[in-house]
């Protein structure tokens, strides 16, 4: 009989087995996944930032078991400008940063020192960004990084695998567009309805597949496996901005 996997969502461990496997030297980083839920065009489901970085960070997590959590804890986002289709739900900035902030002070405080966010929303980015020197300040010592799970790919994913546009960022990631159509219909189908894939005026989401979806996702997982590997092993540091004198 197999030993069961290690577990990799914090979560579902209890305080025991979280202490014992801390003290044990044995985790070595975790990952905070953060995304929205808002609307995703006609042919959508809402919950589709937040469904796909929980995948790719719990995919990335198995790859690396069982050095790597993953702490979830923050699927709303920063969507005020989604707001006007009713059903999104929206956090306002200083909101979002400060339980962002939180979260990371929390694992902090539980012995983590190699934490990296991983981000599913487009509307998340530039406030973080525009913010993280002052994250890096509070958390000095930590290895702290910040990037959404797309950062992995590049033009030339783009040109290979997208049918239609190709630009980045409009069409990798886009929004509801082939790319993120393609992954949904790769890993959970049912959050997209058929019959409203056509039935809208953009055509470029009826080009996604769900082949395409599996090639976006192994992408995505390998390359981002490979940097969160590289940060819990050391060779991947983030650096503290200058305090001033």
């Amino acid at each position: 009989m197999s030993a069961p996997e290690p577990e990799i969502l914090l979560g579902k461990l209890t305080r025991r087995e979280f202490r014992e496997r801390m003290a044990s030297g044995e985790l070595a980083g975790c990952l905070i996944p953060v995304a929205a839920i808002e609307q995703h065009l006609e042919h959508m489901a809402m919950e589709h930032d937040w469904r796909s970085v929980g995948l790719v960070t719990r995919a990335v997590a198995k790859r690396l078991a069982p050095r790597v959590l993953v702490t979830e804890g923050l699927m709303c986002g920063i969507s005020e400008h989604h707001m006007r289709h009713p059903g999104t739900l929206t956090l306002s900035p200083g909101t979002f940063l400060a339980v962002l902030g939180d979260m990371i002070d929390s694992m902090v405080r539980a012995g983590f020192r190699n934490i990296i966010v991983v981000n599913g929303h487009g509307g998340n980015i530039k406030p973080v960004r525009g913010t993280w020197d002052q994250f890096l300040r509070r958390f000095e010592g930590v290895n702290l990084h910040f990037l959404s799970y797309w950062d992995t790919l590049g033009q030339a994913d783009a040109d290979e695998l997208l049918q239609g546009a190709k630009r980045m960022p409009d069409d990798l990631p886009g929004h509801a567009q082939e790319f993120e159509t393609s992954i949904a219909l790769a890993k959970f189908p049912e959050n997209v309805r058929a019959g409203a894939v056509a039935d809208q005026t953009d055509p470029n989401p009826g080009l996604a597949t769900a082949e395409q979806g599996e090639e976006w996702f192994e992408r995505i997982t390998q390359r981002l496996a490979k940097f969160v590997g590289e940060v819990i092993d050391g060779g991947r540091q983030s650096e503290t901005p200058p305090f001033h004198p």
